[in-house]
């Protein structure tokens, strides 16, 4: 597994592991970092601080356009890689827009539901088609 690769699924541990939880996910971010068991790289922390920052703007996207589906009403575990992958999408430059998607599709065929993968796969497909007319 590639090193991003392995970066955004330890990533999205911290995020679904603070919200189960229900700490702040800074501060599990650091417990995490601190323990380095298994170790928290600097990618994977700069997913979880962007996540964190825009998750009221990227929680508002993926209300409005995932049709029929809350974002409460979401598998923790699609809600979290679905944040990933916006913000990989509008706030992480260095990363090429199909690689975002296909990442975040692989991680929830992976950890979720056999749907998973379709929905994530629609949802911020829509998402890369309004790109455009987003401001992140």
């Amino acid at each position: 597994m590639a090193a991003r690769s392995k970066a955004r699924k330890r990533a999205l541990d911290v995020l679904f592991e603070a919200e189960v939880r229900g700490e702040p996910v800074l501060e599990l971010l650091a417990e995490r970092t601190a323990a380095a068991d298994p170790p928290v790289s600097d990618y994977a922390a700069e997913l979880v601080r962007g996540v964190h920052a825009h998750v009221g703007q990227i929680d508002e996207l993926l209300a409005a356009h995932a049709k029929g589906w809350t974002v409460d009403r979401m598998p923790a575990v699609d809600r979290n890689v679905l944040r990933i992958g916006v913000y990989e999408l509008l706030w992480a430059d260095d990363v090429p827009d199909p690689v975002a998607v296909s990442e975040a599709v692989a991680l929830a065929g992976e950890l979720s539901t056999d749907e998973s993968g379709s929905f994530v796969n629609g949802l911020l497909g829509r998402l890369l088609e309004i790109k455009p007319t987003l401001a992140p």
